[in-house]
């Protein structure tokens, strides 16, 4: 096996981990919600997850463990892909909650910054922007 095969393996690895943990957290409340749905699909073409594994997944996503990237811009991109889908349907429930913060922590997150990033994201996507932060949102580059 090359060392890039090991490289895609790894990321592969963690693809599945992250698309299974979505599809917890769209599964936490027992139905998926159409827009859930919709977007489970769009992940999973965005992560390269095929049919079978799609639907392997969807049977038992528990089988697949969390796979924390190295690189904190990833972990906050799987954070973000992890609240659009609990936003799919705008709402968060306490299980969703539950369910966002051990993922939270199993990206590594320690557990006060888990509980920071958490409550700023769910105030973001509840509309909670202040003028100062829809300001530094509109002129980052």
């Amino acid at each position: 096996m090359s060392f890039t095969d090991l490289f895609e393996s790894g990321t592969r690895g963690r693809n599945l981990g992250h698309f299974a943990a979505m599809v917890n957290i769209a599964t936490s409340h027992g139905t998926t919600h159409e827009n859930e749905t919709k977007l489970l699909k769009r992940f999973a073409r965005k992560l390269d997850i095929t049919d079978l594994e799609y639907e392997e997944i969807i049977k038992n996503p528990s089988k697949y463990p969390i796979s924390p990237p190295n690189s904190a811009d990833e972990r906050l991109e799987r954070m973000l892909d992890l609240f659009k889908m609990i936003f799919a349907d705008h709402e968060i429930d306490d299980e969703e909650r539950v369910l966002i913060e051990r993922y939270a922590i199993g990206l590594g997150y320690t557990e006060e910054l888990a509980a920071t990033l958490i409550k700023r994201s769910i105030e973001i996507f509840n509309g909670g922007l202040d003028l100062e932060d829809y300001r530094y949102l509109l002129n980052k580059k």
